[in-house]
């Protein structure tokens, strides 16, 4: 059974589960025709369920603040998206269409956000960007708008986190951690690495992995340290300065272990080894 907290439009509503004690967006066609405030009813078995994540801010304020269709056109990217991935966290829905609707109302404006991190986020989250191009079309077709490839890539983050732990500012504190560890390499060992070589997108998975296991304070059972130190010495070094950067802007350190391994995959981008 749901309560009415506010009617959206005729296809949606902003209700109470009085069963979970927990508010959820409900959306289908007529879930909301003819409800009033405070209402009681049994649901709708074609109503797409989004539960909303609990902030201090409540729900009811932040559904007031954005236009219902924008959280209608984001309902339908999270579906299109679940095709293609699996399963996403509905929670995302608010979060994801304050997004959407800043970002077309920059684009009407023509000052759009620009992301120094678009490339480095299409490259690690690949299928969410192509979820997230698929919602930019949905946003043209729906909206009339057409939304730049930076706020694809936010898009990306919003969808990368209904599939994961992460929410949109860690995963965009990993694209500028990766980002800073893969200029350090290139500073460091004084080479060219396109973007778009192998070898760029080979050491970008490796710092992706050594980072996610940083967090979770993951240890590795092989130390290839000391075969790395004696014959990559220079890529070691390098690999050093970048755990030690990276651990520092976690708090939290690197494995000594996780020195040797990417010191090796560095060795292995600049093709000398």
């Amino acid at each position: 059974m749901y309560r009415v907290i506010k009617v959206l439009n005729n296809n949606g509503v902003l209700a109470l589960d009085m069963e979970k004690k927990q508010e959820v967006i409900l959306l289908g066609n007529g879930v909301g025709f003819g409800k009033k405030m405070g209402q009681r009813f049994g649901g709708s078995p074609d109503a797409r369920r989004y539960e909303l994540v609990k902030k201090e801010t409540s729900a009811l304020q932040a559904v007031n603040g954005i236009d219902p269709v924008y959280i209608e056109v984001t309902a339908r990217i999270i579906e299109a998206a679940e095709g293609l991935l699996g399963p996403i966290r509905h929670d995302i829905l608010i979060a994801m269409a304050d997004h959407i609707a800043l970002a077309v109302s920059r684009a009407k404006e023509g000052c759009e956000l620009p992301n120094p991190f678009s490339q480095d986020i299409r490259a690690l989250f690949s299928q969410e960007y192509e979820a997230a191009l698929k919602g930019r079309e949905l946003i043209r077709q729906e909206l009339g708008v057409e939304i730049s490839e930076d706020e694809v890539s936010y898009i990306t983050l919003h969808i990368h986190g209904g599939l994961s732990d992460e929410n949109v500012s860690q995963s965009l504190e990993l694209a500028r951690l990766v980002q800073d560890g893969i200029r350090q390499v290139k500073e460091g060992m004084g080479m060219n690495l396109p973007a778009a070589s192998l070898g760029y997108n080979r050491l970008m998975s490796h710092l992706r992995y050594m980072i996610a296991r940083t967090r979770r304070k993951e240890q590795t059972n092989l130390n290839m340290g000391d075969y790395a130190r004696e014959n990559f010495p220079r890529a070691y070094e390098v690999a050093a300065q970048v755990c030690e950067d990276i651990g520092r802007k976690l708090k939290c350190p690197v494995a000594q272990e996780e020195i040797g391994f990417l010191a090796i995959h560095i060795q292995r981008a600049a093709g000398q080894g």
